[in-house]
């Protein structure tokens, strides 16, 4: 089968590599039709390479048809349609009972400590082949499976494996009373759809902040008032107290991450610990590593006191500074966490079969065959050509 690879920093290639099979009997394999890049794709790309090795397989949003089942599954069968979660869970274990699949102890990554594994996310989260490929072999057919109907194009349900459920998430964890203000920084998919999903469950403001401008427009014609982080600079809290009654909002989501604009340092450090051997370059981030803050820091400064930041964005640090006497001082609830993507398919789901509220038949701005995935890499690293969500069809 096609599929893509990892080679090396800003290094990805299409290549044919063997079909998966089946191992025990509750696999399933599934024909992909669509498989979306992801803003967390790009961190492989470019700052955690020391934690992939050459040939590993890429992507962890994918959806398709099952082809084949191992002879224990009995919840789905071949020619279902399905999309397939990031999150590798049983959905059988106490976390996964719990709503926290993020946290599977079936396929928690125990030589680094880590939750469930992730498909296509390196050896921190199991080095499981990923999704941007024409075939995937996904465990636990009876349970991990989201079984979709036929009728709508990809577009509706592919969304599910992880934008959906992230910005969901996010919104959630933001804990916004009703009609309250919210602050999203960074507007691709993730803040993008979260703005869309806390608009349609009731806030009553809410505000994106970005520098692209492709970007903030989209966000604009979806009800959201946007900001340009680079018309505002430094003057940027003061503007979002502006407008929210002098105090800031009630909530703020960072949907940005470990390589936020604005933080110098900890990209030189990034940049300069990507230089080394891969196993020391490894070792450095296991135990020193430090993430890009200033979206983070700057979330810290504008909610109100007693207000709550939500994480979608990833982070990897271990020695991130955190201003925690202002933490402490305005009282601020912190949540974060990857999507347990199965604890809020019940939710999205209706949503994704009565209309389409929440934009999903046009949210992506672009569609390649997977052959084009390595320049769909750069364009979208470079926020080139209006690129805000890419899907591949293998």
């Amino acid at each position: 089968m096609k599929a893509l690879t990892w080679h090396g920093k800003r290094d990805v290639r299409v290549e044919t590599v063997p079909d998966p099979v089946i191992t025990d009997p509750t696999d399933v394999i599934v024909r992909i039709t669509s498989s979306g890049l992801c803003g967390s794709d790009l961190h492989l790309y470019e700052v955690l390479g020391p934690f992939l090795e050459e040939g590993d397989i890429l992507g962890h949003e994918p959806m398709g048809v099952v082809q084949e089942t191992g002879r224990d599954v009995t919840a789905i069968a071949a020619g279902d349609r399905v999309v397939i979660p990031f999150n590798v869970s049983c959905g059988t274990c106490r976390t996964c009972a719990e709503g926290l699949h993020s946290q599977c102890e079936t396929t928690q990554v125990h030589d680094y400590g880590n939750g469930a594994a992730l498909f296509g996310y390196t050896k921190l989260y199991g080095q499981v082949p990923g999704g941007q490929a024409e075939l995937l072999r996904v465990p636990f057919g009876n349970t991990l499976p989201i079984k979709v109907p036929e009728g709508p194009p990809d577009d509706r349900f592919v969304f599910l494996s992880d934008v959906l459920p992230t910005a969901w998430q996010s919104v959630q964890y933001a804990g916004l009373p009703e009609g309250g203000s919210l602050v999203v920084l960074g507007l691709g998919p993730i803040g993008d759809m979260a703005a869309r999903i806390a608009l349609h469950r009731g806030a009553g403001q809410v505000i994106g902040v970005d520098l692209v401008p492709e970007r903030l427009e989209r966000a604009r014609a979806r009800g959201v008032t946007v900001l340009n982080l680079t018309d505002h600079g430094k003057d940027l809290p003061d503007v979002i107290r502006d407008l929210t009654d002098g105090r800031g909002p009630h909530a703020v989501v960072d949907a940005v991450g470990m390589e936020a604009h604005g933080s110098p340092a900890a990209e030189l450090a990034q940049k300069t610990t990507s230089l080394l051997p891969g196993r020391l370059a490894a070792a450095l981030m296991e135990r020193a590593g430090i993430d890009r803050l200033h979206a983070l820091h700057l979330a810290i400064d504008i909610v109100r006191r007693g207000g709550t930041v939500s994480l979608s964005g990833v982070y990897g640090g271990q020695t991130d500074p955190m201003p925690l006497l202002t933490m402490f001082d305005k009282q601020i609830q912190l949540r974060m966490g990857q999507a347990n993507v199965h604890r809020w398919v019940p939710d999205i789901l209706p949503l994704l079969l009565d209309g389409d509220p929440l934009g999903v038949d046009d949210f992506a701005t672009h569609r390649l065959p997977l052959a084009q995935a390595p320049e769909a890499y750069e364009m979208f690293q470079k926020k080139q050509d209006g690129a805000v969500k890419i899907l591949f069809h293998p």
